[in-house]
């Protein structure tokens, strides 16, 4: 059984797999910095001063009763909230990483289309007369006998 998995394992696709997980993670990673410390930030200032992450409603109070200054507060004081602020976020981040994959998928498809592209040349071609595939370069079909330079 240790044999069968170790075959499984160390198959070229399951690496494959491995290696695009952890790269996916990676990039996953930078594109949520990006959308919270980069994008959100400017888009928040042109709204008037609104900090996404900090976006949420009250459902129920907690412990300590509001207003809350912030999420972090409302949370620590364990009231109930709906976080739309960050569902915002994590909506962009999503984008950015569709159209990402979007681009890269593209490109593959492009780089396929033009070696694909290439016809090749025939190598053979039909007898007239009895149907068969023959050299190019026959003169004489090998099955009917048929002289084909006529």
């Amino acid at each position: 059984m240790f044999k069968e998995f170790k075959e499984f394992a160390l198959r070229g696709s399951v690496l494959d797999m491995a290696v695009g997980i952890i790269i996916g993670a990676a990039f996953g990673a930078i594109v949520s910095s990006l959308v919270s410390d980069v994008l959100m930030p400017p888009i928040g200032l042109l709204l008037g001063h609104v900090d996404f992450s900090n976006l949420y409603v009250v459902l129920a109070a907690g412990k300590v009763a509001g207003p809350y200054a912030s999420l972090a507060a409302a949370q620590q004081a364990g009231a109930v909230t709906l976080n739309y602020g960050v569902f915002v976020n994590k909506i962009i981040s999503f984008l950015i990483v569709a159209f990402a994959l979007f681009l890269v998928i593209r490109a593959m498809n492009r780089m396929q289309k033009k070696a694909e592209a290439v016809p090749a040349e025939p190598t053979t071609k039909e007898c007239p007369f009895c149907g068969t595939q023959i050299p190019i370069k026959a003169v004489r079909c090998p099955n009917c006998t048929s002289d084909l330079r006529k």
